[in-house]
């Protein structure tokens, strides 16, 4: 708890046995209370280790869904079960655990509804091995989103988010896609209903084991991008009405 605030971490997964261990590992238990782990039809025993692990809450779908219809699951169980802080931890070990503390702190002294670990500030993706063409086009993506959002943020695209309950009631997450760009249609729709977004400055890993989309998806996932934020804009100006606003 942080103070009379259940903190839930949700980890959306997909072939993620042979890390899911240290990450979890480093989770700072007693501050998060329920971990909850979705499984997204794994080709490994990603569920069989988070059995052994202790992980009470564990979804399995039987088919592959897709990113977005994982981070879907997780979501609606968190508030099942009663979360008011709901942190979303890849269980691929690229982002450190050890940051819940800080992005617990910042939505539980509400002064933030939504915080983001951002990899960009302080140079951490770089330094952590992102491919550069992944980098420049994370920067030219978030420029652009800036542009049509009204927005300031570092980066759009960073995987560690964490939300007080009160943002995921509002958001139509129904509505977003079962893909990867479902990331970014959530922060189209939190900036869209007028919450403020804050980061912190967050180390990543980039290995073999670690999560990761190939060129072919990183394509078709910016073209994604480029359409919410055109979405975004138009919709603000009433010039379209889109149920992800809804």
């Amino acid at each position: 708890m942080y103070k009379d605030k259940k903190v839930i971490v949700v980890m959306p997964a997909y072939n993620a046995a042979k890390t899911i261990e240290q990450t979890f590992r480093e989770i700072p238990f007693p501050l998060v209370d329920e971990v909850i782990l979705c499984d997204d039809a794994s080709k490994d025993n990603t569920v069989e280790v988070a059995k052994a692990l202790g992980i009470r809450h564990i979804i399995v779908h039987e088919d592959n869904r897709g990113y977005g219809a994982n981070q879907k699951s997780l979501y609606a169980k968190a508030l099942q079960v009663g979360g008011d802080i709901i942190i979303m931890l890849h269980p691929d070990y690229q982002y450190t655990p050890k940051l819940i503390p800080a992005m617990c702190n910042i939505i539980g002294e509400e002064l933030y509804p939504v915080v983001l670990g951002s990899r960009i500030l302080g140079n951490g993706a770089l330094k952590g091995g992102m491919p550069l063409y992944k980098y420049f086009a994370n920067r030219f993506l978030t420029f652009f989103q800036n542009l049509l959002l009204g927005s300031k943020l570092s980066e759009f695209h960073t995987g560690y988010r964490a939300f007080n309950k009160k943002v995921l009631l509002q958001l139509n997450l129904e509505a977003n896609s079962n893909d990867f760009v479902f990331d970014n249609q959530m922060l189209s729709q939190i900036i869209f209903k007028g919450y403020e977004i804050a980061e912190v400055t967050t180390p990543t890993k980039y290995f073999e084991e670690a999560s990761s989309i190939n060129f072919k998806r990183s394509t078709r996932y910016g073209l994604g991008v480029l359409r919410v934020s055109i979405l975004h804009f138009l919709s603000k100006r009433g010039i379209i009405h889109s149920k992800l606003y809804r």
